[in-house]
């Protein structure tokens, strides 16, 4: 995603923050000189234009990343899960359509046990496609449904990443 557009969503986030919100709780990390420091070893030291922590009454709370992710100028929003022990997920590629910007990412497991083949099937079959789009927001009035949907793609990855735990093939 170009500089400019995840600087537009990181300001709704911080304008839609400072309404009156009861769903969402986000908190602005410090960043010092443009970059964050013992946040993650991934993350540490790369530019980036925020950082906050979010919260869903009920549900984990996750940390969002504005951040030029390889250094090349092609910002991402990285997801981590709440302990930051790894990313949930890494979105920069945009799309327009019908006048408006998406961002898309595609489930593609890596885990390291041969199973991937079934959490990348059961994640199509459970959702219709391993890719998700999410309109960028273009205000803070539809800021609350970005979040909604960024929230429902960690879900579903998380979900299928698991169901190797639940659903053993024989």
């Amino acid at each position: 995603m170009e500089k400019k557009q995840a600087m537009m969503v990181s300001n709704y986030l911080e304008r839609w923050n400072e309404s009156t919100s009861t769903t969402y709780e986000l908190n602005k990390l410090d960043t010092f000189n443009d970059t964050l420091t013992q946040f993650h070893q991934w993350a540490n030291g790369k530019p980036i234009i925020s950082a906050f922590e979010v919260a869903k009454l009920g549900q984990d709370s996750y940390f969002f990343l504005f951040i030029d992710w390889h250094r090349n100028d092609n910002y991402y929003l990285v997801i981590y899960a709440h302990d930051k022990s790894t990313t949930i997920a890494e979105l920069n590629r945009t799309i327009d359509e019908d006048g408006a910007t998406l961002l898309s990412w595609k489930y593609n497991p890596l885990k390291r046990d041969g199973k991937n083949y079934i959490r990348k099937s059961y994640f199509k079959q459970t959702f219709g496609t391993t890719t998700m789009t999410i309109p960028l927001p273009t205000s803070i009035l539809n800021t609350e449904t970005f979040l909604d949907q960024i929230y429902k793609l960690c879900h579903n990855r998380i979900r299928a990443d698991r169901i190797v735990e639940i659903f053993e093939p024989t």
